[in-house]
């Protein structure tokens, strides 16, 4: 399951995305596919991925230590529970398209997730751990996920700033 859900998810966001941009009458602009972008993967990388780490690490943990090639650790609760914190911010980001919220949840996923990548990195440089876990698909979505939250933000900075009163 670890290597897959990082497939799906953004698998999700690219057919989800096509299918918002293409209903969205002309002009399209690639400010409105920066939001449709920002939309699907604050719902599925960051909410639901957020939400399936929070049951993994909470209800089946050595599942999980053994999937990043870990040993069992009483910290585990406290990463399903920022992951839940996480998960819940991504859902309402999602949905709710205030541009500061979804500003600090990138923040968020930028010391967390981005952290968690760069601490993979050093786990497969210092012990050459392999698992699914540390170095599969969650490596590159943990880098890629915070640095597409602040790129599509940079994008969508200017008009969705402009709109609020």
């Amino acid at each position: 399951m670890v290597f897959w859900v990082p497939l799906i998810a953004y698998a999700a966001v690219i057919l989800l995305t096509a299918l918002s941009f293409a209903r969205q009458p002309a002009p399209r602009r690639l400010v409105d596919l920066a939001r449709a972008l920002l939309r699907y993967i604050n719902l599925f990388p960051v909410g639901l991925m957020g939400l399936w780490g929070a049951l993994g690490h909470i209800v089946f943990p050595a599942q999980s230590a053994a999937a990043i090639g870990w040993a069992t650790s009483p910290f585990q609760t406290e990463v399903g529970l920022a992951n839940l914190g996480m998960g819940l911010a991504g859902v309402i980001a999602a949905f709710w398209r205030d541009w500061g919220f979804r500003a600090a949840v990138a923040v968020m996923m930028a010391g967390f997730l981005g952290g968690a990548g760069i601490n993979h990195m050093v786990e497969i440089a210092k012990t050459g751990n392999l698992a699914a876990g540390n170095a599969g698909p969650i490596l590159y979505t943990d880098l890629l996920t915070p640095l597409l939250l602040v790129i599509l933000l940079a994008l969508t900075y200017r008009s969705d700033r402009a709109a609020r009163p």
